[in-house]
């Protein structure tokens, strides 16, 4: 059973993933404005990540025998300016989420809740490569200056992004 601080916590955190999915499809659906369809493609990867984050987190609160009230989401932004401000509010947000998932981490701690803390291991270890991803895509854009055709070759390169499983059905079908 979760302590009712931490059954808070991990509630608002489901609204934060969530959120991040929001976002995220925002960022996709503003790459066809771009005419960037690899952009669009990782960006819509990247939502339905998102998407399994708040689901593993939903699952997790329901079998320590706690429920989960879903909020209305905040409207994400519509527009950017371009691909690499995308990339550089796309880091913003996933150290806004790393602090997050470390505020949790002290939570559970402080309540001695080893098995929530066990838990969150893996998404402290998520948002390590999330950051990094956003920092790596950032670095590559700069590196094209202002070549012809280098954000063409960026584009590519988003496109090349595995498919994510749809978290609601992982299992592809046959």
């Amino acid at each position: 059973m979760l302590a009712k601080k931490m059954e808070t916590a991990l509630v608002h955190q489901v609204y934060e993933e969530m959120y991040s999915f929001y976002l995220y499809l925002a960022m996709a659906e503003h790459s066809v404005v771009e005419g960037m369809p690899g952009l669009r493609h990782w960006m819509q990867n990247q939502a339905l990540e998102e998407l399994s984050h708040a689901v593993k987190f939903m699952n997790y609160i329901a079998g320590k025998g706690g429920k989960v009230e879903l909020k209305a989401l905040q409207a994400p932004p519509k527009s950017w300016k371009s691909a690499k401000i995308i990339f550089e509010e796309a880091l913003k947000h996933e150290q806004h989420i790393t602090s997050c998932i470390n505020n949790l981490v002290d939570t559970a701690l402080s309540l001695k809740d080893h098995a929530t803390a066990n838990f969150l291991n893996w998404f402290v270890a998520e948002q390590v490569e999330e950051e990094a991803n956003a920092q790596a895509i950032i670095d590559m854009i700069k590196l094209t200056g202002s070549a012809p055709g280098g954000m063409f070759i960026v584009d590519r390169e988003l496109a090349a992004r595995p498919a994510a499983l749809n978290p609601l059905n992982p299992t592809p079908a046959a």
